[in-house]
């Protein structure tokens, strides 16, 4: 069900036209515009970055991984899914994957920046785009599952975020969620990417409790490399000497190893192992029936 941001009318429509106050959101190259004056209020993330992300993405181990952690995820905890939206989709190399894996599957993506979108709409034809603010969601009870990877460490207000995707999400649906880890792996690599925070899991789980969700699984990922992060973020104090997109551009011979490294713990938490501590923290929760 679509929600007027206009009048808060609640109605069933293939388009966004309200049927009480006649309000449509604009648009811009094709996708709804919900909320213009978030995406100027974050003008400390450099959007330029899209086409850095856009060129390097499907050949980053990392990037990788975690398209496989989050398809294990939907096969395994929500398997019936039919709808799934993506919070903060940005250049849509998660629904790209997630579209490969379930190609029946209705697909959406939202972002703060159309700039990203623009990105996505090459990626995934199929896929509704549109730009919005995670903490004001024009819609109830209309996903199956809601996936927000890599997103809530950017948002100061996440508990209202995640109460915002309660609210979207199907009753007996789900949420999916991946942030990084470990606040002792803070370091010039997240003031760059703007993080607000790194989480531990005692702290998202509550949020995501608190939210309304029953949390069915949390673990760790990016686990046995856990090492070489602390190593590496230990060693970039400089940030003039730092290249914040390094670790992005890993790729030959030492993105082979590491891909490989995360092949076999991907292997072991698929088979029931779950890491306590790792770079990264993904988190599945399901809203109940009532």
């Amino acid at each position: 069900m679509k929600v007027c941001i206009s009048c808060g009318t609640e109605f069933e429509s293939p388009g966004w036209e309200c049927p009480s106050c006649n309000y449509s959101p604009p648009e811009t190259n094709g996708f709804p515009v919900f909320s213009p004056e978030t995406e100027e209020k974050f003008k400390g993330f450099d959007t330029g970055d899209f086409e850095i992300l856009y060129k390097f993405e499907a050949g980053n181990f990392w990037f990788r991984n975690r398209n496989k952690i989050i398809i294990l995820a939907l096969k395994k905890y929500f398997p019936e899914t039919k709808s799934f939206l993506e919070i903060g989709c940005g250049t849509g190399f998660v629904l790209s994957g997630i579209e490969k894996s379930f190609p029946s599957l209705a697909l959406s993506g939202s972002d703060i920046f159309r700039e990203g979108l623009s990105y996505a709409s090459r990626r995934v034809e199929k896929a509704c785009l549109l730009q919005m603010d995670a903490r004001d969601i024009p819609f109830k009870e209309e996903f199956d599952v809601i996936g927000a990877f890599d997103v809530l460490e950017h948002i100061d207000e996440d508990e209202l975020a995640l109460s915002q995707i309660y609210k979207a999400v199907k009753q007996g649906g789900g949420i999916i969620i991946t942030v990084p880890q470990h606040k002792f792996l803070w370091s010039y690599a997240d003031e760059y990417a703007c993080h607000v925070r790194r989480y531990e899991s005692s702290e998202l789980k509550r949020k995501v409790e608190d939210a309304g969700f029953e949390v069915i699984h949390s673990s760790s990922f990016v686990s046995l490399l856990l090492p070489l992060m602390f190593i590496s973020r230990k060693m970039k104090k400089n940030p003039g000497k730092h290249d914040p997109l390094s670790e992005l551009k890993t790729g030959g011979f030492t993105g082979f190893v590491l891909e490989r490294i995360l092949d076999l713990e991907r292997a072991l938490i698929r088979s029931g192992i779950k890491f306590p501590y790792g770079g990264s923290l993904l988190i599945i929760g399901r809203k109940k029936q009532t």
